[in-house]
This record gives C-alpha cells, sequence and structure tokens, in this order.
C-alpha cells in the first residue's frame, strides 16, 4: 500500500528522521493558511507546492511549484488542485488531485551549497536482505542514473542478525562525499531512516532528494513510503492512510466484494480460483495468441453470487473480447460452479462477450453437462489446452 507525501513524512519524523516540514491542504485558502503556519514554525519566506498523488515526476507534470507570496499560494494552489496530473508514472489521463503539501522552503542560501542524495531502503529479495541504495546524483531518475552512470549507485546489505551497523551508516555517508557536522548529521538520518523502514513492516523507502542544506543540516526533501499489506493488521494507524482514490476504482471494488482482483492491459477476462491456478491460465492464454485483461481469483467459494459479481466486475473493462472461467473443483464441486456460473449469466442478462468454462475435478462431467444444457452462449472445456483453444478460436 502507497502513502501521501506528506503521510510517509510525519511517519518518519516520528522516528526522528529530519523533514522539510510541510502542511496538507484541500483548498487554495487552506494552503495560504498553512503557508503563514509554516512561516511562524520555520521562518520561511517561500514555499513549495506540491501536489500530493501516488505517482513520481510529480514536478515535470506541473505538480511542484515554488511560491514566493502569499499571492502566488493561492493561485498556484488553484491551478493544481483539481487538475489532472500528468507524469511518467501515470496513465495518458493523468490523476486527479486532491490535496496540495504546502512546504517550506529549504534551499536557502548560505555560505556553502547545498547537496541532493538519493537513498532508499528495501528488500533484496535475490538475498533475503534489506538493502540501502544511494547515489550521490539525489534528484534525478534513478533509473537513468543506473543506465547512464551505474558506478554512481552504492549498496549497502544489512545482515539481519545484526542489523544496521554503525561502520555501515558511516561508509554511506563517506563515499557520498560528506564530512564535519553534515557526515554526523547523514550517520544519524541513516540509522533513523532505517529504524522507521524496519518497524513499520514497509517494502519500500525512496528518499528522492535527501538534501545537504548550506548549514549542513540533512532532510528528506521528498519521500515514498510502500507498505507490506500483509502486515497492516499490526499497524491500524497505517492502514488508516489508505487513500482509495488513488487507487483502481474497480480493484477497490472487488476487494470489498472478497475477490483478488489486479486490472491489466489485455482483451481476455479471467476468473480462476486458486492464485497459481490463475497465474497458469494467463500465461496459457498468452501462449494461444490472447492477452490477459485481468487477475481474478474468486477463492475457494466461487457460489453464484461471487460468480456474478466477478463477471460483472470483469465486464466493466470494455477491452475484454472474452472470459474464460477456470475452475478446480476440489473444495467446491464443479457441479456447483457451473450452477453459479448459469444462474450468475441469467442474473446479469445478455452477456456481450464469448464465455468459455473449463472446470475439473469433482463433479467435472456433470458440470459440463449442465453448462452445455443450459442454452446459454457458453462453451465448455475440460482440458485447459482446449479452453485456451477456445478463446483462441472466438477472438479470431
Amino acid at each position: 500500500m502507497n502513502i501521501h507525501e506528506y503521510q510517509a513524512k510525519a511517519t518518519l519524523k516520528g522516528f526522528g528522521v529530519a523533514i522539510q516540514e510541510g502542511i496538507v491542504a484541500q483548498t487554495p485558502e487552506e494552503a495560504v493558511e498553512a503557508a503563514k503556519k509554516l512561516t511562524e514554525q520555520t521562518g520561511t519566506e517561500w514555499w513549495v507546492i506540491k501536489a500530493q498523488v501516488h505517482a513520481g515526476g510529480r514536478g515535470k507534470g506541473g505538480g511542484v511549484k515554488l511560491a514566493k507570496s502569499l499571492d502566488e499560494v493561492r493561485s498556484i494552489s488553484n491551478d493544481i488542485i483539481g487538475m489532472d496530473l500528468v507524469t511518467p508514472q501515470t496513465s495518458a489521463e493523468g490523476k486527479r488531485v486532491h490535496q496540495v503539501l504546502v512546504a517550506q522552503d529549504v534551499y536557502y542560501p548560505g555560505e556553502s551549497e547545498t547537496e541532493e542524495f538519493y537513498l532508499s531502503v528495501l528488500l533484496n529479495r535475490a538475498i533475503g536482505r534489506n538493502m540501502i541504495m544511494y547515489s550521490t546524483e539525489g534528484g534525478m531518475d534513478i533509473e537513468a542514473v543506473a543506465e547512464a552512470t551505474p558506478h554512481l549507485i552504492f549498496h549497502e546489505e544489512i545482515d539481519p542478525s545484526v542489523g544496521l551497523q554503525g561502520f555501515q551508516a558511516r561508509k554511506i555517508a563517506f563515499n557520498l562525499g560528506l564530512s564535519g557536522n553534515a557526515f554526523k548529521q547523514m550517520v544519524k538520518f541513516i540509522f533513523a531512516l532505517y529504524k522507521a523502514y524496519d518497524s513499520i513492516d514497509a517494502s519500500l523507502f525512496e528518499i528522492n532528494p535527501v538534501l545537504k542544506t548550506s548549514d549542513d543540516k540533512i532532510i528528506a526533501v521528498d519521500s515514498k513510503v510502500s507498505l507490506d499489506e500483509n502486515a497492516l493488521y499490526r499497524h491500524k494507524d497505517l492502514a488508516a492512510m489508505r487513500d482509495i482514490r488513488e487507487e483502481d476504482a474497480t480493484e477497490v471494488e472487488a476487494g470489498e466484494a472478497g475477490l483478488n482482483f489486479v486490472n491489466l492491459d489485455g482483451n481476455v477476462g479471467c476468473m480462476v480460483n486458486g492464485a497459481g491456478l490463475a497465474m497458469a491460465t494467463m500465461d496459457i492464454i498468452k501462449l494461444s495468441g490472447g492477452n490477459p485483461a485481468n487477475f481474478l481469483d474468486v477463492g475457494g467459494t466461487a457460489n453464484a453470487e461471487r460468480v456474478e459479481k466477478a463477471f460483472r466486475i470483469i465486464l466493466k473493462d470494455k477491452n475484454v473480447k472474452a472470459i474464460l472461467v477456470n475452475i478446480f473443483g476440489g473444495i467446491v464441486r464443479c457441479d456447483r460452479v457451473a450452477q453459479g456460473v448459469v444462474d450468475a449469466y441469467k442474473n446479469i442478462g445478455e452477456i456481450p462477450v464469448p464465455i468459455i468454462v473449463r472446470l475439473q475435478g469433482t463433479n467435472a462431467v456433470e458440470a459440463k453437462k449442465i453448462i452445455d444444457e443450459s442454452g446459454l452462449k457458453v462453451h465448455s472445456a475440460i482440458l485447459l489446452q482446449e479452453a485456451a483453444d477456445k478463446v483462441a478460436e472466438v477472438l479470431a
């Protein structure tokens, strides 16, 4: 689960991570009041207005701007709130902006120059250890840095039996070219950041940029935090930060119905029970010339109500040209699933795309008979390859 920048920064601050202070605002008027309050708290005379959406590259799409007066705070906030922000990480339609973060200006003048770094904490699945990835090239797309100058990206693996060690934090600060008070502040920053990552069961922390200010402070200017959804039961406060407006509406609806659903960009809708079988079904659709339009696992209770809900969710995708139902009857009997498919079809009415149903397992023969004698436009199959061939046939 992703959370907004302002939520991520508040979480990090709670673990002692130094951040760029900011206040979230829903309207231009709230933004002006937030700017006034920030000036009282931090002394800042300029403010950064940031669109709050779950996507990177906001500045490239016009979602991050500097305001040098309260009138500009109001004007910029008015332009950003309500806009459909298009970034390299959104669709062509973009994402609607519902709120902005009014943040203090931290690029204030001083005797020394500011520097920007990249710092992230994530799980390296290849070795089963957490890893800190960092670079002197902060403020840039890390993918571009990796492609053009891979020698500027460093990694530090964390042994789970001992955790982050002092020499590792110092090594990171040294590789970033820091010295004096900035070196000490970076070491402190890294320890606080790793503690936050480990404590909240995060799957990713990405701070880009981490800023060394002109007076040698180290602060998080931006923050992307992804949480492990499987651990949210331990963090009710974090679960409450979920913003469903940022998520796919169909996936949210499916989740509320207890269906495991992920939208894809293909033309064949999939309805399967069991994640492994779902993956195999998607693979054979691809091998047969089609493209999966979704991942949908109805679980072990593929009754008429769940099947109907699954059909309705799949049919919301106008790109779907056929639907493949692939159910293995182990706990649930195939004949009951078949009857559920027939009942769901009748409840929905005329379904505009071909449906191929493959039921295998307990009472599979009886299930095929129910489908074949239903009088509906439903094709039955026993073997998975047979079902995939029928999909290819109806798509031709």
